[in-house]
């Protein structure tokens, strides 16, 4: 006999570890705006300076401890222009979080940069016509439905337009360098982020109106770059791997819900009716089309099993 039905498959012991990696820099990313939200330094430029030089040694660190010497200049090596470009985004996403916050509320940066792998499949359909399908169209029409709700809050004044036009940059950036990703597989992440962290302190160099901070602060940039930004990105880029992207997209779900939240509690920083509507589009939108592409992908036929002849 044959039994023709499909089952889920269970996460096996690799899975379940990158999964645990990815909801990990998940976690750390979310303490991003609260660490932000301690530093008193008026100089963005600074700011961008420090954490993205402390976060680029820590990647440094992490693959000259995971690969040697001579695996790390491989990796740099091998990741062409395809990393660059994957690099040169998280340059412009990470400069971009630390003005956009200084004008605007973190839940406005957080629940906008939730709205990613839908941008990413726009971004696909545009690009290299990409087929599309209707349940995911629904998903990016709620998207930006509920971006148009946020933004529209700095037609009125109640925020900067400069913050949310920063922080709509962010999720278009990273889309970008997923699609970038997605067509070039081979491209390894930790070189280009690696490369994108210096990129970012070399630019912020170059603007900033001074480079010097107290201990104290210095200490809090330590944090805000190797351990929120660093060690993060060095979680996902190991669990990612390990894990489909659905349910990668899927966990990372926690960095949206949890750094509002933190905010909220550390700094009694509020966000308003208009962001609560906005954000709460996009977040199920997000989270619908990314449980349905995780179900379609972990939904697989069985071999089928035949009752032995007698």
């Amino acid at each position: 006999m044959t039994d023709p039905s499909a089952t889920s498959a269970p996460l096996p012991a690799s899975e379940k570890l990158g999964a645990l990696l990815v909801f990990g820099s998940a976690f750390f990313w979310s303490f991003g705006g609260a660490i932000a939200r301690f530093l008193d330094i008026s100089d963005s430029w600074t700011i961008v300076f420090w954490r993205c030089l402390f976060a680029g040694l820590f990647l440094l660190a992490f693959m000259l401890v995971r690969d040697g010497p001579r695996g790390t200049v491989a990796l740099f090596k091998g990741m062409g222009w395809p990393g660059i470009a994957v690099g040169l985004c998280f340059t412009i996403a990470s400069t971009s979080f630390i003005i956009a916050i200084s004008y605007t509320t973190i839940a406005n940066v957080v629940l906008l940069g939730a709205g990613v792998p839908l941008f990413a499949a726009l971004m696909s359909w545009v690009l290299f016509r990409e087929r599309v399908s209707r349940f995911t169209w629904g998903a990016i029409t709620a998207v930006i439905f509920g971006v148009a709700i946020m933004v529209s809050e700095s037609l009125t004044g109640s925020v900067s337009p400069v913050g949310d036009a920063l922080a709509l940059l962010i999720p278009v950036v990273f889309a970008l360098a997923t699609v970038i990703t997605r067509r070039y597989p081979h491209v390894r992440m930790t070189p280009a982020t690696c490369f994108g962290c210096f990129a970012a302190s070399a630019i912020a160099a170059s603007q900033s109106s001074g480079l010097s901070v107290t201990g104290g602060e210095l200490a809090l940039l330590f944090v805000f770059g190797a351990f929120n930004l660093g060690l993060g990105m060095a979680l996902f880029v190991t669990g990612a791997r390990l894990v489909p992207s659905a349910l990668a997209a899927l966990l990372g779900t926690a960095e949206t819900v949890l750094g509002p939240f933190w905010v909220a509690i550390i700094h009694g920083e509020v966000p308003s009716s208009r962001t609560i509507v906005g954000g709460t589009f996009i977040l199920l939108a997000l989270l619908a089309y990314l449980f349905n592409e995780f179900r379609r992908t972990q939904v697989i036929p069985t071999r089928p099993v035949r009752t032995p002849t007698p």
